[in-house]
C-alpha cells in the first residue's frame, strides 16, 4: 500500500514532526493530514481510504505468558515404576512367585531321625507354594534436603500359603485347611540418610550383614531349593539355608556404610541382641555387632565381587554364666562371558546352624562350633540359564557329654541342586529345579529326600 510505504520511509513521521504531534492516531486521520497538506491527490486519498477500510484489524497484543510452578507437577521416574512428586521420588518394586513342589522322602524310622536335619522324612508330599522368596512389595520414598539424601523404606513380604499363627508369626509352619489366611511378613522398615562424600546411615529393620552376600548370590533364591516342611508349607522354602550358610535374617539395626573407594566398601552396624532358640533363658545386656567388607573390580574380562563379613554377640544366661556367639563368612563371585561362578565358606562358634542361634549350645551352655560352604556355577545363553550348586553345613558337639546327651543332633546337612530357567520377558522367569537333600546325625542316622519344583517368578 502506498501510504504504508510512505510511513515506512519516514515521511509520515516527518509530517507529524512538523505538526509537533507525537502520534497521528488512526491511519484515517494520518491520510487526511497528508491530503490536506497536498501530499496526496483527491483520487489517491479516496483510493487509500478504501484500502484502509478493507484491511483487517491488527491483532491484539498477546497476554504475557504465565510461568508454571513445576514443583507441583507429578512426573514419572526415568526408570522403574515410580512418581516424582514435588521434591520426593516414590518408587514401587515387587515380586510374585509360585511353585508346584513334589518331595519324595525317606520313611520315618529310628534310623532316619536327625535333630535339626533339613531332609523331610515320612510320606511323599505335594504342594503349591512359595519358593525361598515369598512375594514382596517395596515402597521407597527418597528426596534431597539440605544437601543430604534421605529416604524412608518399607518392605512387605506376603506369602501365598496359609499361616499357622504362633510365636514366629507369618514364619510359622503352614496351615493347609479351608478358611485359613496367608500372613504378611513385614521385614523392612528403615530410614536412610547420607551423601556421596559421607556414605550412608541406615536405621530400622533390614537385612543383616553377616551371610547376606551368601544368600543374595544363591541360585535357589529365585526358586525352591530344599523344601523344608512341604506337607504344610509356610511362607518360604529353605533354599540353601542350612546347607551352605546360616540365614542372615532381617534385624533391627543402626548401620553405617562408607562410600565406595577403588572398589572397596565397608559396613558396620549395631544390632538388636538375639536370644537363643534352643539354649537356656537369656538376658542380654550387650548389643550384637555385624560388619562387612566388599570389593568389586573388573580384571580383564572377569567381573569380580569379593566379600568378608563377621558377627559377634555376648549371651548372658538368666541363671548365670555366658558365652559369645561369633562367626566369619567369606566368598567370591566371578563372571566371565556367559559363565558365573560363586564359592563361599563360613565358620562360627555359638551361632548354631541353619538360622542364628539354633542349636548354638549344649545343655550346659557351652558354645558349639559350626562351619559350611557352597559352590555354584551358572551358564546363560540367550533366554536360557542352566545352574548347579552343592553345599553343606556342619555342627559339632562340644564334648563327649554333649555327644551322649544329643546323639541324633545333626552333624551334616547338604544339598545338590540342578536348575533350568527361561526368561519369558524382562519381568517373568519360568523355572524347573531338582533338589537332593541329605541330613546326617552324629550317631550315624541319615535321612534323604528328592524334590522337583516347577513354577515361575515375576519381578517389577
Amino acid at each position: 500500500m502506498l501510504w504504508k510505504y510512505l510511513i515506512g520511509a519516514g515521511l509520515a513521521a516527518s509530517v507529524m514532526g512538523v505538526s509537533g504531534t507525537a502520534q497521528a492516531g488512526t491511519s484515517e486521520a494520518l491520510l487526511k493530514r497528508l491530503h490536506d497538506k497536498g501530499i496526496l491527490s483527491d483520487s489517491e486519498y479516496a483510493e487509500l481510504l478504501k484500502e484502509d477500510a478493507a484491511a483487517p484489524a491488527p491483532a491484539p497484543a498477546a497476554a504475557p505468558a504465565t510461568v508454571a510452578d513445576t514443583t507441583k507437577f507429578v512426573r514419572t521416574t526415568d526408570t522403574g515404576i515410580g512418581l516424582i512428586v514435588g521434591p520426593a521420588t516414590i518408587k514401587f518394586s515387587g515380586s510374585v512367585n509360585g511353585f508346584f513342589v513334589h518331595d519324595s522322602a525317606d520313611v520315618a524310622s529310628a534310623h532316619t531321625a536327625v535333630a535339626g536335619g533339613i531332609a523331610n522324612v515320612g510320606s511323599n508330599t505335594s504342594s503349591v507354594r512359595n519358593g525361598l522368596l515369598p512375594g514382596f512389595l517395596k515402597v521407597d520414598a527418597t528426596t534431597t534436603q539440605g544437601g543430604w539424601d534421605v529416604g524412608a523404606h518399607f518392605g512387605m513380604y506376603p506369602g501365598i500359603n496359609s499361616a499357622a499363627w504362633g510365636a514366629l508369626g507369618a514364619n510359622n509352619g503352614g496351615q493347609p485347611t479351608a478358611l485359613a489366611t496367608a500372613g504378611i511378613d513385614f521385614r523392612e522398615t528403615f530410614l536412610t540418610f547420607g551423601k556421596a562424600s559421607f556414605g550412608e546411615v541406615k536405621i530400622g529393620r533390614a537385612i543383616g550383614l553377616y551371610g547376606s552376600d551368601a544368600i543374595l548370590n544363591d541360585i535357589t533364591l529365585l526358586s525352591s531349593g530344599s523344601p523344608g516342611g512341604n506337607a504344610a508349607p509356610s511362607n518360604t522354602t529353605l533354599g540353601r539355608i542350612g546347607s551352605g550358610y546360616i540365614y542372615t535374617d532381617f534385624q533391627p539395626q543402626m548401620t553405617y556404610t562408607t562410600p565406595k573407594l577403588y572398589g572397596l566398601q565397608a559396613s558396620v552396624g549395631v544390632f538388636q541382641p538375639l536370644v537363643s532358640l534352643t539354649s537356656a533363658a537369656q538376658t542380654n545386656s550387650n548389643p550384637q555387632v555385624q560388619a562387612k567388607l566388599t570389593y568389586d573390580r573388573k580384571v580383564n574380562a572377569v567381573d569380580l565381587h569379593l566379600w568378608l563379613s563377621g558377627i559377634t554377640q555376648k549371651h548372658d544366661f538368666v541363671a548365670g554364666g555366658s558365652y559369645t556367639g561369633q562367626g566369619l563368612d567369606m566368598g567370591a563371585k566371578a563372571g566371565v562371558g556367559p559363565f558365573t561362578f560363586v564359592g563361599t565358606w563360613y565358620t562360627a562358634k555359638g551361632l548354631g546352624t541353619t538360622v542364628l542361634n539354633l542349636n548354638d549350645t549344649d545343655a550346659l551352655g557351652k558354645a558349639r562350633t559350626s562351619n559350611g560352604y557352597y559352590v555354584q556355577g551358572v551358564f546363560t545363553h540367550g533366554k536360557w540359564t542352566l545352574g548347579a550348586s552343592y553345599g553343606a553345613s556342619f555342627l559339632n558337639h562340644t564334648d563327649s557329654t554333649d555327644a551322649a546327651a544329643s546323639p541324633t543332633l545333626v552333624r551334616k546337612n547338604s544339598s545338590a541342586v540342578g536348575q533350568v530357567r527361561y526368561g519369558l520377558n524382562s519381568w517373568m522367569t519360568l523355572i524347573g529345579e531338582y533338589i537332593h537333600s541329605d541330613a546326617k546325625a552324629h550317631n550315624g542316622n541319615e535321612a534323604q529326600s528328592d524334590a522337583l519344583a516347577l513354577g515361575g517368578i515375576l519381578f517389577f
